[in-house]
């Protein structure tokens, strides 16, 4: 579809044509495995098998590649399939990772642990601080991996002098952008090579389904990582890529609701005796609120915060919110509530990328702003 068009647009129409032999104007969902060919080797439409490619997923890779303002886009059976799929991709035996030393406690697993068996090293860095991310790299650097905002700390990064700076280096810079969505946050635009998506959270925006995908500019590069997918195998079949195009219709409105009650939340938790710390970019506190406002578009639905009580006191308030639900994951329509220590970051205990013990992560949903502070200011009390 035209790029001229705006976001709202390219999410309810980009990749999705009506359908040519019903004229359906959503995209149907193509539950099959295989399909009738016009002779031997003759592909109908460039499609054979379904792990190699699909109608819906292809509405759906086209659709993320619009939105992220990229000229490919492949979806995955989930976010850190992407990710493998990625790294395994353009890294080898001997290759180095730079990574942030508050990343996500899965992309730190893979590289860490799984990749780490296969003889690729890491090195963690806080990223904010350029001097240090250039003492980090080594000749064998070959990823600049960046999370902004970064899962659970919400740490922002200037994603133009990283792009910058791993350039120089002949290193790929690639972004997880699944904290602020392409409707907040456009990386390729500002530097990065490739993005990185887990389509579970904000894209599907419903909590059921699970997804990944990733999207770039390089058409050669995007050969490759097509050949994998295929070779690899870990692809969402038809009924999940139709169920993430259905979340990305309403993604705008929605990143406006959850942007606009996590601010809300955030500004409550600030003023909150119980609260010792709180990381948001929208508060002009944040270390990070002036990179924020200048490349994204507006603040998103995460927020995180500690407790003057300590670790007891961060698990009783997971424990006593009634319309946060204790739960892993974000990004959905509901909020969420969770102690990212003991659950979505375990992995990371012992490492550099550890999370503080008295740290609480809310995914803040789109329900009345005013029942999600008092449901928040009940648990604290």
């Amino acid at each position: 579809m035209d790029e001229r068009y705006g976001f709202e647009t390219l999410a309810i129409h980009a990749g999705q044509e009506p359908d040519p032999s019903t004229g359906s104007v959503v995209v149907p969902i193509h539950q099959t495995s295989t399909y009738k060919q016009d002779g031997v080797g003759g592909l109908r439409g460039g499609y054979e098998y379904s792990r190699s490619a699909n109608p819906t997923r292809t509405a759906l890779e086209e659709c993320l590649a619009a939105l992220e303002g990229g000229a490919h886009g492949l979806a995955f059976a989930s976010g850190l399939a992407a990710e493998d799929t990625l790294l395994r991709t353009v890294l080898r035996p001997g290759d180095h990772v730079v990574l942030p030393d508050d990343a996500y406690g899965g992309s730190f697993r893979l590289i860490a642990t799984v990749l780490a068996g296969w003889g690729v090293e890491h090195t963690a860095v806080h990223l904010g601080d350029l001097d240090a991310v250039r003492a980090a790299f080594t000749p064998a650097t070959k990823v600049l991996w960046c999370e902004t905002p970064s899962n659970p700390l919400l740490g922002i990064s200037d994603l133009a002098a990283l792009g910058q700076l791993a350039h120089e280096r002949e290193a790929l810079l690639v972004v997880d952008n699944t904290f602020a969505s392409p409707y907040l946050q456009q990386p390729l635009a500002l530097g990065a090579d490739v993005v990185v998506h887990s389509t579970t959270k904000y894209l599907g925006g419903h909590s059921d389904v699970v997804g990944g995908a990733l999207v770039l500019a390089d058409g050669e590069l995007a050969g490759q990582l097509r050949f994998h997918q295929n070779a690899m195998g870990a692809v969402p079949g038809p009924f999940d890529c139709w169920l993430v195009l259905r979340g990305v219709k309403t993604l705008g409105v929605r990143m406006d609701r959850h942007s606009a009650n996590a601010l809300r939340v955030a500004e409550m938790l600030a003023a909150h005796p119980a609260v010792a710390s709180v990381y948001y970019p929208g508060l002009p506190s944040h270390p990070g609120h002036e990179v924020a406002a200048k490349q994204m578009r507006g603040f998103g639905g995460m927020v995180s915060f500690t407790l003057v009580g300590g670790e007891q006191a961060a698990l009783r308030v997971c424990e006593q919110t009634t319309v946060f639900t204790l739960g892993e994951s974000l990004g959905g329509v509901e909020s969420l509530i969770e102690h990212p220590a003991r659950m979505t970051h375990a992995s990371a205990i012992g490492s550099p990328l550890e999370v503080p013990v008295d740290l609480v992560r809310l995914s803040v949903g789109i329900e009345s702003v005013d029942d999600l502070l008092a449901d928040l200011i009940r648990a604290l009390g």
